[in-house]
């Protein structure tokens, strides 16, 4: 794919940190729309938590994407940035449903973003008849305002009902879990591949129930665009980041990446190239009630494909001929 000429340093912060941007906005809106119960334009809260309350299932039952915000010009900007790249290994049929694992988690997952939840890099063309859903933390969804801009870019609650509803409901949905979640996360440093997923196995658990292809990904330089400070198990800040995981249920982390000066240290990632592959689909049989020796079978062959997308495109995308792919 061409892409354009890179924007400036100062324009890529400002690009990159637009989503980020939104969600402050949504966070501020909030306090605002509770202000306004006190004022004359109280009609105005009340009839947005009125419609909010009416509207509170439709994050689990399937969402409401918008190809107006999946194709805003930012998102081509920020793939341009690193660039962020898709490459299709394998055709997918609208005729199935599929379960996509994403790796690696990375710090704040640049590449499944782009590809999946938006049409930057052109998913709908690459895929034509698929429908993608990124799933993420349930509680974002029960935030105001937060919950509309996420379902707008198509993105789904990780929650078993959400993903059994997409899952059951026609053809030609594919639901990406990053399957490392938050442990993954806070091990992400540069030069790794290691991934969380030894013990994870109820994403093959739920694709048997629904006959779902599973679908394995890993995108190559996703853990290059920052550096993190890695504690101690022992230490307090590590305590620290444990605690605020079991409380918050995601990730309290230090790192850093590049400023405006070049060589300087600052929040802007380092502009590096971010590929997802996406493999051959894993066809699974329809079983409503798996045991675990199923399950345990087609997570093994399900990690064997994932290893074997790995060694197939390493040497390509940055990795030397002896990096190996390890599972925690």
């Amino acid at each position: 794919m061409a892409h354009s000429k890179q924007p400036s340093h100062f324009q890529s912060l400002m690009l990159l940190q637009w989503p980020l941007s939104y969600l402050a906005i949504f966070w501020i809106l909030q306090p605002l729309f509770v202000y306004l119960l006190f004022t004359s334009l109280w009609p105005l809260p009340v009839l947005y938590f009125a419609w909010l309350f009416l509207d509170w299932k439709t994050p689990e039952r399937g969402g409401r994407r918008s190809a107006w915000v999946r194709n805003w010009c930012v998102w081509t900007h920020i793939r341009d940035y690193f660039p962020i790249t898709i490459l299709k290994t394998k055709d997918l049929s609208p005729e199935h449903n599929y379960l996509m694992g994403v790796h690696p988690h990375g710090l704040l997952t640049f590449g499944a973003f782009c590809n999946f939840c938006t049409e930057a890099t052109g998913f709908s063309k690459t895929f034509p008849g698929i429908t993608p859903h990124l799933a993420t933390l349930s509680w974002f969804f029960k935030i105001p305002f937060v919950r509309e801009y996420l379902m707008a870019k198509g993105v789904c609650s990780v929650s078993q009902p959400a993903i059994d509803y997409l899952l059951s409901h026609g053809t030609g949905n594919l639901v990406g879990i990053v399957v490392g979640g938050v442990g993954e996360a806070l091990q992400s440093v540069p030069n790794t591949t290691t991934l969380i997923l030894q013990k994870r196995k109820g994403f093959v658990r739920t694709a048997l129930q629904h006959g779902a292809h599973l679908v394995p990904t890993f995108t190559f330089g996703e853990t290059e665009v920052y550096d993190q400070v890695l504690f101690h198990k022992d230490s307090r800040m590590y305590k620290f980041q444990s605690c605020f995981r079991r409380i918050f249920g995601f990730y309290c982390c230090v790192f850093y990446g590049q400023s405006f000066c070049q060589g300087s240290t600052g929040l802007l990632p380092y502009s590096r190239p971010i590929v997802t592959v996406v493999g051959e689909p894993l066809p699974l049989p329809q079983i409503e009630k798996p045991s675990q020796e199923m399950v345990d079978k087609y997570h093994a062959l399900y990690m064997d494909a994932l290893h074997k997308l790995f060694d197939q495109h390493k040497t390509h995308y940055g990795c030397s001929e002896t990096q190996k792919l390890f599972f925690l």
